[in-house]
């Protein structure tokens, strides 16, 4: 992802914690609210984990443009989000406009309250 495309799905989903009330909030999931003015643009590097594939490195070496690597994950599984590295939902990848994005199927590993205190 280019640095363009990673601060505006921050803003994006920054803006859509913002817009979290307690009617749609559940379990805390409101806490982006409390969060100071200053942490919200922390920057942080969201990915989304396709699978991954342990192989030797005689196979890496063997590997070409037209190799096929297979991965762990099943076609069709959600994919894995995760914030620096750290695993904290699933989701899935959609089409936005002509870029790749993700819809969020589940955020159980964001802890929002743990960076409010």
């Amino acid at each position: 992802m280019d640095m363009n495309l990673n601060e505006q799905l921050g803003d994006v989903i920054i803006d859509d914690l913002d817009g979290l009330d307690a009617a749609t909030a559940a379990g805390g999931k409101n806490a982006a609210r409390q969060l100071p003015a200053m942490m919200r643009r922390i920057p942080v590097t969201l990915t989304l984990e396709v699978g991954s594939a342990r192989i030797s490195l005689q196979e890496l070496m063997a590997i070409g443009p037209s190799s096929v690597v297979p991965l762990d994950a099943l076609a069709g599984e959600p994919l894995v989000i995760k914030v620096n590295g750290a695993p904290i939902g699933r989701a899935e990848v959609v089409v936005a406009g002509e870029q790749y994005g993700l819809k969020v199927i589940d955020l159980d590993g964001l802890n929002l309250d743990a960076l409010a205190k």
